[in-house]
């Protein structure tokens, strides 16, 4: 979850977003490509956000209430993972490609305000292990051979995609276009890193190659394109758009629809009706490791 700073406005964070005296109901949705239809795995009474699906296909993980939660593909929760003294985690969370490191993004308790960290740890669970050391920083994505993670970071007032070895050390800025560039992730061959950028004044997914150079547009239209997921296939994404123009920003309660980006003829099919979401709904990788099924959450409001 990102706090855009736009001059001297600051986005309001999610709570802030929600109608006063409504709370919020978050249902797990998973898609499949093959049957086109949506199936609903959980409906809770409560807020949670992002799902991820483990590339070993047996276990799901969202955030909630600054944890990470492991549930079954069912939709049946099992655990709350072990995040040591990290309890502010937001919805910027994913899992290595070998399913054995997980990257979270989150605050640090003695900063009141908001921050966001990147930190690495055991996918099972333990003591986080912090990599940047610079705030806000959102992961989004890692490299097939894990040796590198790319994020979203705020820098002299400017948000771009970044990338930095998974073990820490020197960040490498990316992009450099005025205005957002934000939701970084890598090819399952690690050509390409695919982003969203408002660099053209509408927000639209784009390419490059991992080395940062040769950006290409990939969507064309009036939509806001967030977070293009690219199937562990390679020849397609999944990606949010919302339907009135929402400049370059993501927020939560809008009405959404998730779409299909065919990364060869850049064609777009629309997936799912329009519903209500945005910020939580995809932020992340969430296919299955056949690259046929991906997760995803619908919200609704309801009187407290």
């Amino acid at each position: 979850m990102k706090k855009i700073i736009i001059g001297i406005l600051c986005v309001q964070f999610i709570s802030a977003q929600i109608p006063e005296g409504k709370k919020v109901i978050s249902s797990l949705y998973l898609y499949d490509l093959i049957e086109k239809k949506s199936t609903l795995l959980t409906t809770e009474n409560r807020h949670f956000e992002a799902p991820n699906w483990a590339p070993n296909g047996t276990y799901l993980l969202i955030n909630s209430g600054g944890k990470i939660e492991k549930y079954s593909i069912k939709g049946e929760k099992i655990q709350v993972l072990d995040t040591g003294e990290i309890s502010k985690c937001n919805n910027d969370h994913g899992i290595s490609f070998d399913g054995r490191t997980l990257f979270i993004s989150s605050g640090k308790n003695e900063i009141k305000e908001h921050s966001s960290f990147i930190y690495k740890m055991p996918i099972q669970g333990g003591i986080p292990e912090l990599l940047t050391p610079l705030s806000p920083s959102y992961w989004h994505g890692v490299s097939p051979d894990g040796k590198d993670i790319v994020y979203c970071a705020a820098r002299n007032g400017n948000y771009d995609v970044y990338k930095m070895s998974s073990n820490g050390g020197e960040e490498i800025k990316l992009t450099t276009a005025e205005g957002l560039d934000d939701g970084p992730e890598y090819s399952p061959d690690g050509k390409y890193i695919y982003f969203n950028s408002f660099r053209t004044g509408k927000m639209q997914i784009w390419r490059m190659l991992a080395d940062g150079s040769e950006k290409e547009q990939m969507t064309f239209d009036n939509y806001s394109n967030w977070f293009a997921h690219i199937a562990p296939h390679n020849q397609n994404a999944v990606f949010i758009s919302y339907i009135e123009d929402q400049k370059n920003q993501h927020p939560f309660g809008k009405q959404v629809k998730l779409r299909l980006l065919d990364l060869n003829t850049k064609e777009v099919t629309d997936l799912t009706p329009v519903f209500y979401g945005g910020q939580g709904t995809i932020n992340v990788p969430s296919w299955n490791p056949e690259g046929t099924q991906f997760v995803y959450v619908v919200y609704s409001l309801e009187e407290i």
